[in-house]
């Protein structure tokens, strides 16, 4: 669970150490649909059109990410009351596709145990908590009550139908306070022990892993300390190269590092030291999915885009495109890539296809305008030492000396391929998201483009240089329009 310093912070927060205190964050429901002034919802000025946000208020952390019949959810820390951060609860909303989302009312509210802050969601398939009233199998969430009567502790709720109605457990929290401030429980079936495996964040840069027969009775299993990580835990295992022989496990932390490692149901043994997957400033907390249908068998990770600014709007924050987690092998050893889901591609408008000489002083992109595109690029360096993009007045460029991606003052190392760089982008009204290095690089920023400038361009610098292929796609709003106007 985290936050902008704004309103209340973390750190007010514990101090006040107080049932009475953490009380007073927590209001009970109240109606947050609706436009504010004469813009329809959705349609506002800086509205994501392929990014989630909720319809109002503050928005942070991806919670209880799940898929049941058919159906793909979405919990978040939502302030209901606010655009700011407080008053935690969860909002949730539901997609066919993880783009179309419908927001719900709110799944769990705070109470005499605190404010409701992260954590995940599971199907619990076999009934190991008893919680099955009818024919519906029962998604449970486990979240941190923060904060209140019992300090910082792990708590569940269920639902029998669907994820339309939630019932706290009567006997939470069901794992009591470890360390000051423990949170953001993320938990999955682990079939070759039998049992429920919950990674937690404790203190500081540690994390443990406990174990459970039933989602309501743990015990500690291991200690994993990930240096100059903290927050908002994952752990998954993926094969190596989609090699089912060569599985290693991902221990994933709040700030996008991770670690690879072994798991035999008791202990994580780590490889190495914690890798960094993103070079950006605004992705955080991500979190991937559980009970993906293994017909599909995608690992599936939404993020929150944390620090964008939203001016004059009536929601705050938004989150990252879904995109999918592989590992596969480079000369430096195994890597994470992250690479957007293919859904992405049903949002696509009018094509643009480039190719050919780029000379400096070259835009082939020149007369292309617009606010939201995704960008598939193949450049070829020839002889320029620089090779960019200018999108909506945001600068994005490759200096092939230094091998350096950058962009609002954060860079990463890329190694080109053969002279060739390719890039990924997708643009949306107040965000980039940049993917290369075939996913193992992420850059992702939030910025704020001046209303009156939609051009793209893309230039060389040095000499000439040559584009192999581009792709420029107009994208569609995935807001549907009916939807945008009923509301």
């Amino acid at each position: 669970m985290s936050q902008q310093r704004t309103g209340l912070t973390r750190r007010q927060f514990l101090a006040t150490g107080s049932a009475v205190a953490a009380a007073a964050l927590v209001a009970g429901p109240q109606t947050v649909l609706g436009a504010e002034g004469s813009v329809p919802l959705y349609q506002e000025r800086y509205r994501p059109q392929f990014h989630f946000t909720a319809a109002k208020n503050w928005l942070n952390d991806p919670n209880g990410l799940v898929f049941y019949e058919g159906e793909y959810h979405l919990f978040f820390q939502h302030n209901p009351h606010g655009k700011q951060w407080g008053n935690m609860t969860w909002g949730h909303a539901v997609s066919p596709d993880m783009l179309h989302w419908t927001q719900l009312d709110h799944a769990i509210w705070g109470d005499s145990l605190g404010p409701i802050f992260s954590g995940s969601a599971v199907i619990d398939w076999n009934n190991t908590a008893g919680f099955q009233a009818g024919k519906e199998k029962v998604i449970v969430c486990i979240y941190t009550s923060a904060g209140g009567s019992a300090g910082f502790a792990q708590s569940i709720a269920y639902s029998n139908d669907r994820g339309r109605t939630w019932t706290k457990y009567d006997k939470n929290p069901v794992l009591p306070q470890i360390v000051d401030g423990n949170r953001d429980p993320k938990v999955f079936w682990h079939e070759p022990s039998k049992q429920w495996v919950m990674a937690l964040y404790l203190t500081k840069h540690d994390y443990a892993l406990f174990g459970s027969p039933d989602l309501k009775k743990w015990t500690k299993l291991c200690d994993v300390p990930m240096p100059g990580t903290t927050e908002c835990p994952d752990f998954f295992a993926l094969p190596v190269d989609g090699d089912a022989n060569n599985v290693k496990w991902v221990f994933w932390g709040g700030n996008n590092a991770y670690m690879l490692g072994s798991f035999d149901g008791k202990t994580f043994k780590p490889d190495g030291a914690p890798i960094q997957s993103h070079f950006g400033k605004n992705r955080y907390a991500a979190q991937t999915f559980s009970d993906i249908p293994p017909g599909d068998g995608r690992r599936i990770q939404i993020a929150w885009l944390a620090g964008g600014k939203y001016p004059d709007m009536p929601f705050n924050q938004q989150m990252s495109v879904p995109v999918v987690l592989s590992l596969r092998t480079f000369p430096e050893g195994v890597r994470l890539c992250l690479l957007p889901i293919k859904e992405l591609d049903t949002l696509h408008g009018k094509q643009h296809s480039i190719s050919g000489p780029l000379k400096p002083g070259d835009n082939p992109l020149a007369g292309i305008v617009g606010e939201l595109f995704d960008i598939c690029a193949e450049l070829d360096f020839g002889a320029a030492s620089e090779l960019g993009f200018v999108v909506r007045g945001l600068p994005i460029a490759y200096d092939r000396k230094a091998k350096t991606l950058s962009c609002q003052g954060a860079s990463a190392v890329v190694e080109p391929d053969g002279g060739k760089i390719r890039l990924r982008m997708l643009v949306d009204r107040t965000s980039i998201e940049i993917f290369t290095g075939d996913g193992r690089v992420t850059m992702v920023h939030c910025f704020v483009p001046p209303a009156d400038d939609k051009a793209l361009s893309l230039y060389a610098k040095g000499g000439d240089a040559r584009v192999g292929s581009m792709d420029v796609w107009e994208m569609k709003s995935a807001w549907p329009q009916e939807q945008r106007a009923k509301n």
